[in-house]
């Protein structure tokens, strides 16, 4: 029996999660992987956050909240936007979701009508893609160049919008690719978007604080201010604070927009975790180091990886300016032949061959929509880093490229 709706048929597994369960079941047979798929900050949750949650527990914090979020977190996620972004929302412009995924999912299923257009910039988080498709939404790629950092130019977002038009992601900094935007580059992103009054922006900022080389983040909405009534900001506390389990995500927007984006998730799941919520709140009101050393951390990783890949022949690089992934170029191995005779024809079998040979878990370029590429996490310590990278040389060192048969 079929018991998967025919909706389901464009909607692809995630992709990093994928890749990580195949990763778990060769370390279950005893094989020695590094996963490197999955983005997932290594750290532990700081203690004061998690002292907050057990006294909110014990304080009896432990029924319904507000299906959009509890009064003490909306009022942290507000002033969290006003000391660090510069921006103002009302209680009733903020909505709390169990994590940033949600949040999109709301949006979408509160707005998309069936043929609607959601314009994306490719390379793009896997996720946006298949949440689209799934609520019969058509999706318009914008390939994003490595020679433009990974960015999409005004031109390309003017050539891209129709009549028809209903979404315009945007991921600051972004996943695969770790592009950042200028205030400057952003603004006149924006100019193009005011022409057309019927575009909403959905701007997932869930890595704004994790930026390197003293990069500076800017919110699309601090830079385009009169876009506020077209504009969702998503962010959450996943990546930042280590927080990834506890699920909670936010979203900011037009008071219209959270209230029908309510609506949906009142029957989906009548809220987020009141337990989560109250960490929460100590994470996004407390001490602020945490955030600081772990944006170190990674900034330290990466340019460990940037450097081993500068080493590996064949492999190409471009830094990525924040997140904690670096999306490496693979064409040249595209044809080439494993030492057990099979050829590698796309990325999907260079990530293969990389978790065969290397055992070293990584995720296809291709899951962007974007090829031929892996993307490596780096939220992983630098001691296994290096060796993932020992690995990778040493396995693309045994392939037989094409043009070389050597």
């Amino acid at each position: 029996m079929n018991y998967a709706a025919s909706r389901l048929s464009a909607v692809r597994p995630s992709a990093s999660m994928a890749v990580s369960g195949r990763a778990k079941a060769l370390k279950a047979q005893g094989h020695d992987v590094i996963d490197l798929g999955l983005g997932e900050p290594d750290f532990d949750t700081p203690s004061h956050i998690i002292e907050a949650a057990y006294r909110a527990a014990v304080d009896g914090q432990t029924r319904y909240t507000p299906t959009d979020g509890s009064v003490a977190l909306k009022d942290a996620i507000s002033s969290k936007f006003e000391r660090e972004n510069g921006l103002s929302f009302r209680a009733d412009e903020i909505i709390v979701s169990n994590g940033a995924k949600q949040v999109i999912f709301d949006a979408l299923m509160a707005t998309l009508e069936a043929g609607d257009e959601v314009i994306l910039c490719a390379p793009h988080f896997d996720t946006y893609q298949s949440m689209s498709l799934v609520l019969a939404a058509n999706l318009v790629l914008m390939p994003c160049e490595a020679s433009a950092g990974f960015r999409v130019t005004p031109e390309q977002l003017d050539a891209s919008i129709s009549h028809k038009t209903r979404w315009l992601f945007l991921n600051l900094p972004s996943n695969p690719a770790g592009a950042m935007y200028s205030r400057e580059q952003l603004a006149e992103l924006g100019e193009v978007i005011a022409r057309y009054p019927d575009v909403l922006v959905l701007s997932d900022e869930i890595y704004e604080h994790i930026t390197f080389d003293n990069l500076k983040f800017t919110s699309f909405l601090a830079a385009c201010p009169h876009l506020k009534e077209r504009t969702l900001t998503v962010n959450g506390v996943s990546k930042a604070y280590a927080m990834t389990g506890w699920r909670i995500g936010y979203g900011c927007g037009p008071a219209g927009l959270i209230s029908a984006m309510t609506k949906v998730q009142s029957q989906i799941s009548s809220g987020a975790s009141a337990i989560s919520q109250a960490a929460s709140v100590a994470a996004l009101n407390g001490p602020q180091d945490d955030v600081l050393r772990f944006r170190q951390a990674f900034q330290q990783r990466r340019d460990l990886v940037v450097n081993a890949v500068e080493k590996i022949s064949g492999l190409t690089l471009d830094p990525p300016g924040g997140a904690f992934y670096t999306l490496i170029g693979c064409e040249r191995f595209i044809g080439s032949r494993r030492p057990d005779g099979e050829i590698i024809d796309n990325d999907v079998a260079f990530a293969n061959y990389l978790l065969d040979d290397a055992l070293v878990a990584a995720v296809p370029g291709s899951a962007y929509n974007l090829s031929p590429f892996v993307r490596l996490s780096t939220a992983s310590s630098e001691s296994l880093l290096s060796q993932a990278m020992q690995r990778i040389d040493a396995s693309v060192a045994k392939l037989l490229t094409p043009e070389t048969g050597e």
